[in-house]
């Protein structure tokens, strides 16, 4: 009777033989499985590839993409410098995506030689690449992969760095598996990614300054403050930069906000200062991320505006929502009343109740100049994306570049949500903070390190 296929079990003496030469079992000879033998034919064919990406890369492009922040300029400058030390050319994609999209119509890029690079400012926030909202995977065009590798290969753009956030980073993972080499330099300001993010320090800086600044009119007046910023998921700017500049109350999209919790510490801080004060004079300031959730839990949007190139609502209006149920509160509150008469602050029919304003940095955050950590950490993970590509690793993000190493993890695992850290909040709540509810007790672990390891440092 004819024999069936035979399954097989093992690696044949040929396949053997590419595993000696690999070293995947370290010995020549070794017996192994089936399974060894598949995991070691499969880490050959990745370096191979990353081989091949890196014999081919003689010329990379740059673009920035999302919303800009500070630091990005720093990103196109290490990337620029690191690829010209290594004989690497180094090309501004303009425009974002957009850029990337019309590659096939441009006729020339800017070339990012020693004599142009000088002309970019690291310091300066924005970015010399300009930037667009696209994702490539919703353009009406169905040859929009194909269209981009021929402008790719057009210009001769062996592999792209590429500096934005989550969204950005999604469009990596697409670009990735459609097999144009990418590697992501981390860049958010609302610090939601799995990595530190450039951007993020010089915002938090941003916003501590603005809050400070403002607390001299709000101390004026005896005005209540309500300074709305960033953060459509994740709280962090609003946490760093209200505890930055030593905010009353912080309201976060992580927390549902109470707001009897809220006014009852308004009232018992603002009355206690102006009591405190020879003159009369006290205020109450507050920041809160404009991804904050109404009682419904849902989010503050603007109504009138359309959804984003990547299926965001609008958002428009938290601060003012937080301002006006505080005005409920306090127009409902006799107490307070009679605290302004006792403060001789009373006019009736003008001036009964403290002024509650939400103010709006907005762009202002963004804008400007750009902290020294940022440029730092900006030029780092530009220079570290351009070592990455050069050694054929693609669809990764720069996490950190540390005691001459460079580290990195998969951009579809970076770009994953980090929400605050609530044990956090509860040390801050225990300093006198407030988050919108009650506060909790805070039990931290104490840990010791072990002899030798080497703690996590922000500088």
């Amino acid at each position: 009777m004819p024999q069936g296929p035979v399954r097989q079990t093992g690696p044949t003496a040929q396949q053997s033989a590419v595993l000696s030469a690999l070293g995947s079992d370290g010995k020549r000879g070794k017996i192994i499985g089936f399974a060894e033998w598949k995991s070691g034919i499969k880490r050959y064919s990745e370096r191979e590839r990353e081989t091949k990406v890196a014999q081919q890369m003689k010329k990379i492009g740059l673009i920035t993409s999302g919303g800009d922040c500070g630091g990005l300029n720093a990103v196109i400058k290490g990337a620029a410098l690191a690829a010209e030390a290594n004989g690497v050319q180094a090309v501004v994609v303009p425009n974002g995506y957009a850029g990337l999209y019309n590659l096939i119509e441009m006729e020339g890029l800017v070339r990012l030689d020693a004599k142009r690079v000088d002309a970019v400012q690291a310091s300066v926030a924005g970015s010399e690449a300009g930037h667009s909202r696209v994702k490539i995977s919703k353009i009406s065009d169905e040859n929009r992969y194909a269209r981009i590798k021929e402008g790719l290969a057009k210009h001769c753009i062996d592999g792209l760095v590429i500096s934005g956030g989550d969204d950005t980073g999604s469009v990596i993972v697409d670009l990735s598996e459609q097999g144009i080499p990418c590697v992501h330099a981390p860049k958010t300001m609302d610090l939601d990614l799995q990595t530190y993010s450039v951007g993020g320090d010089s915002t938090v800086s941003r916003i501590a300054q603005f809050v400070r600044d403002l607390r001299t009119t709000a101390v004026t007046h005896n005005r209540v403050m309500v300074v709305e910023v960033f953060g459509r998921y994740s709280g962090h700017t609003a946490f760093r930069g209200g505890v930055g500049a030593e905010a009353d109350c912080i309201l976060l999209p992580e927390i549902p906000v109470d707001f009897k919790i809220v006014y009852e510490d308004l009232r018992d801080k603002f009355t206690r200062r102006v009591c405190d004060s020879d003159v009369k004079a006290g205020t109450y300031m507050i920041v809160v991320a404009e991804g904050i959730k109404v009682g419904s839990g849902e989010l503050v949007t603007d109504e009138s505006a359309k959804l984003d190139a990547f299926g965001h609502a609008r958002l428009a209006g938290a601060g003012k929502y937080v301002a006006q149920q505080l005005e409920n509160l306090i127009k409902e509150d006799s107490t307070m009343e009679d605290f302004m008469k006792e403060q001789n602050m009373f006019v009736p029919g003008v001036y009964e109740r403290p002024e509650i304003r939400a103010i709006v940095p907005g762009h202002l955050v963004r804008c400007g100049q750009t902290s020294a950590y940022d440029v730092c950490f900006g030029m780092q993970a530009g220079a570290a994306a351009v070592r990455l590509l050069m050694e054929g690793k693609t669809g990764v993000t720069v996490a950190n570049v540390q005691r001459g190493k460079i580290i990195y993890m998969p951009t579809k695992l970076a770009i994953e949500e980090w929400p605050v850290d609530l044990t956090e909040i509860a040390m801050f709540e225990q300093m006198g903070f407030n988050f919108g509810r009650k506060a909790s007790d805070y039990k931290p672990h104490l840990e010791e390190l072990a002899d030798g390891a080497v703690p996590p440092r922000h500088l």
